[in-house]
């Protein structure tokens, strides 16, 4: 079809899981538009062709005078906003936006945003049960499970969405009930410039925001925020007012909120500093939106984590394994080498190393000496990752499979110990995602015995 400047087309840039949550949006909405992609075969063409026949797609390098046609691009996360051909297209006056832009211009329920480094997937659906345990009609997605735009329904009272930087950099204006950045730490450096553009990208989740959670342990979490706007904190520090922290009471540590304890960290099913820290910042949400503390705790003594976030695998020779495959930057390993790490007997033996995203390793050296016994390193960064860890003053081995990785960390913990597949890359060197790197680890612990 002949196409021409207008104020009611749009175009989607990008036919991955997002895009084909936008064209089945438009189409709902009756609006015109059309697609491109940077890819020749992206991964949703064939059911685009097959359901929305008549919608135009233009494969590989985009067109800036096709763009133009546009009043609004809506591009997907994949997709840089750096990217000069949708740079130019905004210098001619096409407006940018994106699927969680969209969703918030017609979200009618409250809305709590979760963004972070680490950690948002087990916080954002820990909220969701405990707003479904209250019994509130939930919706639950964003980055996480269901695309924001497929969860649009005239029944739900509170979405609970999980947002990632690529999704923010197209988002004006989102205009949540309660937002929060759990933290921020060295990720994706291959598409920023550096901390800073990384951090900006992740601080658009508080546009608009009514409330804010912010992470006392994390000065970057805190937004730029008026004086009137509410404002509740989490830590790992003692409570005080609007403040979610620990206390210990006669030996024993507590989850608090001001000065109330609230449930022994004993009897929460996941183990770890990190992940009282997440339950804090789950209780905190919660708190914002008036969900009730009962249904919360009751949600916390049976929540068991996520997979592949610090996950109890198996047991052997008294050592204990755990797959935090998830970990694919510095920040997630930091949290479970000093969250698990503080939390055993013994020492840690960690397998790290994978595709580093450009990311700096430093940080990893001192708490590597103070709680592991060793390193065993694999992956296109394994060398860096190495030299980075020499001077922890522990033994580092290089190995070139997961499989050989499992049996060198078998060979050398000792009771009480934890084995810990923690490693502060993306696994898209070796693996197809973090996922089968995880399921491959417990394979291969499952194959020691």
């Amino acid at each position: 079809m002949s196409l021409i400047a207008s104020d009611h087309f749009r175009i989607v840039v990008g036919l991955g899981k997002s895009g084909m949550s936008l064209v089945r949006f438009l189409a709902r909405q009756g609006v015109r538009f059309a697609v491109a992609d940077t890819r020749a075969n992206p991964p949703e063409l064939s059911t685009l062709r097959e359901q929305f026949p008549q919608v135009e797609v233009r494969c590989g390098e985009l067109d800036v005078e096709f763009l133009c046609r546009a009043s609004e691009l809506l591009v997907s996360p994949g997709l840089a906003v750096a990217t000069p051909a949708l740079q130019e297209a905004a210098r001619r006056g096409v407006k940018i936006s994106g699927d969680i832009d969209l969703f918030a211009r017609h979200a009618k329920a409250p809305i709590i945003a979760i963004t972070g480094s680490n950690a948002k997937s087990t916080v954002t659906t820990l909220v969701g049960e405990m707003a479904a345990a209250a019994g509130k009609r939930v919706a639950v997605g964003g980055n996480l499970g269901t695309p924001a735009l497929d969860l649009l329904a005239d029944d739900v009272e509170l979405y609970v969405m999980e947002l990632s930087s690529f999704q923010l950099e197209t988002t004006d204006q989102l205009n949540a009930e309660v937002a929060t950045c759990l933290n921020v730490s060295e990720d994706h450096m291959d598409r920023y410039d550096g901390l800073p553009q990384y951090h900006l990208a992740k601080h658009r989740i508080f546009r608009g925001a009514r409330q804010v959670v912010v992470n006392r342990d994390d000065a970057l979490s805190r937004p730029l925020i008026a004086d009137q706007v509410p404002c509740w904190t989490f830590g790992l520090g003692k409570p005080d007012f609007k403040r979610f922290g620990l206390l210990e009471e006669n030996g024993e540590k507590y989850l608090a909120y001001q000065f109330d304890t609230l449930l022994p960290v004993s009897a929460l099913k996941v183990r770890g500093a990190h992940n009282q820290s997440n339950a804090l910042a789950a209780l905190a949400l919660g708190h914002a939106v008036g969900l009730p503390m009962a249904a919360m705790l009751d949600t916390l003594k049976t929540f068991t984590g996520l997979p592949h976030r610090c996950q109890w695998v198996g047991e052997r020779q008294g050592a204990n394994y755990y797959d935090d495959s998830k970990a694919t930057n510095v920040g997630a390993a930091l949290a479970a080498i000093e969250g698990l790490g503080a939390d055993i007997a013994g020492k840690l033996v960690l397998i790290a190393g994978g595709d580093g995203k450009g990311a700096d390793f430093s940080a990893l050296s001192a708490p590597v000496g103070r709680y592991c016994r060793a390193v065993v390193l694999l992956g296109r960064d394994a060398e860096r990752l190495g030299e980075s860890l020499a001077g922890a003053g522990v033994l580092l081995i290089r190995v070139h499979t997961l499989d050989k990785a499992v049996q060198q960390c078998a060979e050398l913990a000792e009771p009480g110990d934890a084995v810990l597949l923690s490693p502060a890359c993306a696994s898209l060197d070796m693996f197809k995602n973090f996922e089968e790197r995880g399921r491959l680890f417990a394979q291969a612990v499952e194959a020691l015995a």
